[in-house]
């Protein structure tokens, strides 16, 4: 229990300095001293009409991929958002839920928070909102969410069985699970494992694929779908150029359906 309180102390840490612009991180190319926004983006699977559409202050380029693609969201759904951050995945799908559906974030990080809500306020955006909350302990109503989208922030969980437990609680009966997240696919160095800059930077905390499908399966999940994305190794080796660790960790897209 310690160990896990050290671990969520730490990751909120790193990613409140990265909210109030006061240091970069590693999971994601564009915090990661990649001055082109646009390009750490359109490497992540967004578009430049997603950029558009969006307040750019949400936009950190932090993530592993674009889970809001993946989704197929409807109008008139209620999507949440694991690990809202900013706010820019909230952002883009509130425009394919539109203003009869709904979109919540919950994020640990109460200065993420802050900015989040005021990126949307300052844009007038009605159908979003954004809680204080871990991901293990939703601030979310049973039954009450059609989709669940997150980018590469369930590997920064030390309880990640948790999370899959709490988002088959919030889903509807038929919902889906539609993520997009870093999984080992090797054995992690010891020297990489207990180092919490990397932890903090989506690599540490990576996790097994078939680990994570047994999770998702005890969890409740059927049509578990897990896909390699195919620039994978490009996405991981920006984050840590030189160091290598594109060849025990990868991108994935991770889809399930609560039956």
């Amino acid at each position: 229990m310690v160990e896990k309180e050290k671990t969520r102390r730490f990751v909120r840490s790193s990613y409140s300095k990265v909210a109030l612009k006061k240091q970069g991180c590693s999971c994601g190319p564009g915090c990661c001293g990649v001055a082109d926004i646009k390009q750490a983006s359109a490497q992540l699977g967004y578009t430049e009409e997603d950029l558009k559409n969006v307040p750019a202050e949400s936009n950190m380029g932090l993530g592993c991929g674009n889970p809001v693609a993946l989704a197929s969201l409807k109008e008139g759904e209620t999507v949440l958002d694991l690990g809202s951050g900013g706010g820019f995945d909230c952002f883009l799908a509130r425009l394919r839920v539109g203003a009869s559906g709904r979109v919540i974030g919950v994020d640990m990080t109460p200065d993420m928070i802050d900015l989040a809500r005021e990126n949307a306020r300052k844009s007038g955006y009605g159908n979003v909102e954004f809680r204080l909350g871990e991901i293990e302990h939703l601030p979310v109503a049973d039954n009450s969410v059609d989709v669940i989208l997150s980018n590469c922030v369930i590997n920064l969980s030390p309880d990640k069985e948790q999370v899959f437990k709490e988002a088959y609680r919030v889903l509807r009966p038929g919902g889906r699970l539609s993520i997009s997240d870093v999984v080992a696919t090797a054995d992690l160095p010891a020297q990489i494992k207990a180092d919490l800059s990397m932890l903090a930077g989506c690599v540490a905390g990576a996790e097994y694929a078939e680990n994570i499908r047994t999770m998702l399966e005890n969890a409740g999940f059927k049509h578990i779908k897990m896909t390699p994305k195919d620039n994978s190794r490009e996405i991981i080796s920006s984050w840590t150029p030189g160091k290598g660790v594109e060849e025990y960790v990868a991108s994935y897209f991770i889809e399930a359906i609560k039956a």
